[in-house]
């Protein structure tokens, strides 16, 4: 295996790695420690640590070549679609979601579902995970199978030792959520999920779409064809 390949998935490891170990298992310890407004200082810098080695190792691996055509037109629709679910899912996220650290969480998830929470519980990390297929999809060379397995990873692993976090901390109100929503995506559910979430996932779509080629140097969704 290539050398700056290795030291990628090393920067992913340790990306991953810290993201759960301090989230779970040393989360009480580090609390005692620097207490509850030191805490996400200190999560905060290991994140932004980890995440700025993992795009620096990504960058330093060389040009690859894809493992299989993903520069079809049918490849770039489909990751396309893919993209635009899952900005409609991220904006949404953001608005009644018990799962973010608020005060009112537990009467969020016991007013029930709403919204992009009648697709999935984690409409983030499901965003994520879309996000990461369609990247795949349509560049699908080691590294960046690597970078977007990576995220893919944490955000579905994650989501799911959080499902047990909260079940922890919040008991039934939590559990009455987790049994009226679901952990898989049913995407029936975006037929639901009201306007906003649509239009500010599909602004959030194309000005992403349109700032791929500025900044990542290639053409993406609508703009390809601009």
């Amino acid at each position: 295996m290539d050398a700056a390949l290795t030291h990628l998935i090393a920067a992913c490891v340790t990306f991953v790695g810290t993201h759960l170990v301090l989230s779970h298992p040393l989360r009480g310890l580090l609390v005692k420690a620097v207490g509850d407004r030191g805490f996400p200082a200190v999560y905060s810098l290991v994140a932004l640590a980890s995440f700025a080695w993992m795009v620096l190792a990504f960058r330093a691996v060389g040009p690859e070549a894809p493992l299989w055509n993903g520069q079809s037109g049918l490849a770039w629709a489909v990751a396309t679609v893919i993209m635009l679910v899952a900005s409609v899912l991220l904006v949404g996220s953001f608005r009644g979601n018990p799962a973010m650290p608020a005060p009112g969480a537990a009467d969020l998830a016991r007013r029930g579902p709403q919204g992009v929470f009648l697709v999935t519980r984690h409409p983030m990390m499901w965003a994520f995970a879309l996000w990461s297929a369609a990247h795949v999809l349509v560049n699908p060379t080691p590294r960046v199978i690597v970078l977007a397995g990576t995220i893919a990873l944490l955000a579905l692993v994650g989501s799911h030792l959080q499902d047990r976090k909260k079940a922890m901390q919040m008991g039934a109100d939590w559990q009455g959520w987790a049994a009226r929503t679901s952990y898989w995506p049913r995407l029936g559910g975006l037929a639901k999920a009201g306007v906003l979430p649509w239009i500010g996932g599909t602004v959030l779509w194309l000005v992403a779409s349109w700032a791929h080629g500025p900044l990542i140097g290639m053409a993406a969704g609508l703009w390809r064809g601009v």
